[in-house]
């Protein structure tokens, strides 16, 4: 949303000044641009006013009254008209409709004053009751466009991470107990002197055999599943709000032949 001008009318200096100040202490960063009859030469023509609106602030002027313009930051606006009317500021449609019953005609007793000057530190100004305005012809037309933000949403995947599961080898040595039995043959001669009995077979070919034996650790291994790594994935939806401004154009009519109104829909006047 841009930056907005907000333009009012004194009856004094003193009280200019004093809404000036109201205004950066409530609106920070805002700097007020004051305009008087009384020095410099720098003329109300660096607010970009023209029209009406510039021969109505150049009669109040010239009448003795002062003229504050300052640039209110985006959506702070309604916040600086409030502090400028408790400070205030003269109704300017009302007092022109004096004047003009009184005999001022508008521009052309303007056009003789003396030029407004701007004391203080100026401000970025932009046009605040109007811009410069265009005749426009017999048989002719003009449009301006109203125009409106509408907020769409839209959604995008975006990545929060990764879960990454490895398995991998690990060897530990083990170590385990076992009994094992083995049988040894062993041959001794020792010497004997007896007598032969008769159940004794002699003089025959014989043959004893006999077999060492021994067990041996027989190693095998079996794979056994211990425990388990379960991956799951879940979804769910959820339901966000989200919040923004989108902006709309907004127009006045000012219709001279009554009271100036706003047209349907519209807000506040930016330059009241």
């Amino acid at each position: 949303m841009a930056n907005q001008t907000i333009t009012a009318v004194f009856s004094s200096v003193a009280e200019a000044e004093a809404a000036s100040r109201d205004l950066a202490m409530k609106i920070g960063g805002v700097r007020g641009s004051i305009f008087t009859s009384q020095s410099g030469t720098n003329d109300l023509g660096t607010l970009g006013i023209a029209g009406t609106d510039r021969a109505t602030l150049e009669e109040a002027i010239r009448r003795g009254h002062a003229v504050l313009s300052a640039t209110i930051p985006a959506g702070q606006f309604n916040t600086a008209a409030d502090v400028i009317e408790a400070a205030g500021a003269i109704d300017i449609d009302a007092q022109e409709a004096e004047w003009r019953k009184s005999g001022w005609t508008g521009a052309a007793d303007a056009t003789a004053a003396r030029p407004a000057t701007s004391v203080g530190t100026p401000a970025a100004a932009a046009p605040s009751r109007g811009a410069a305005t265009d005749a426009l012809a017999s048989g002719r037309e003009e449009s301006i466009p109203l125009v409106e933000e509408r907020l769409r949403i839209g959604k995008r995947e975006t990545a929060h991470g990764r879960v990454r599961v490895r398995s991998y080898v690990v060897e530990t040595p083990v170590e385990e107990q076992v009994s094992l039995h083995s049988e040894h043959v062993q041959v001794d001669r020792r010497a004997v002197d007896r007598p032969v009995t008769g159940a004794e077979a002699l003089f025959q070919d014989r043959t004893i055999e006999a077999t060492e034996s021994a067990e041996e650790a027989v190693v095998a291994k079996e794979a056994r599943v211990r425990e388990e790594v379960v991956i799951r994935k879940t979804a769910e939806d959820t339901t966000k709000t989200v919040k923004d401004t989108v902006r709309r154009t907004e127009v006045e009519v000012e219709d001279e032949r009554g009271a100036t109104r706003p047209a349907p829909g519209t807000g506040r006047n930016p330059g009241a």
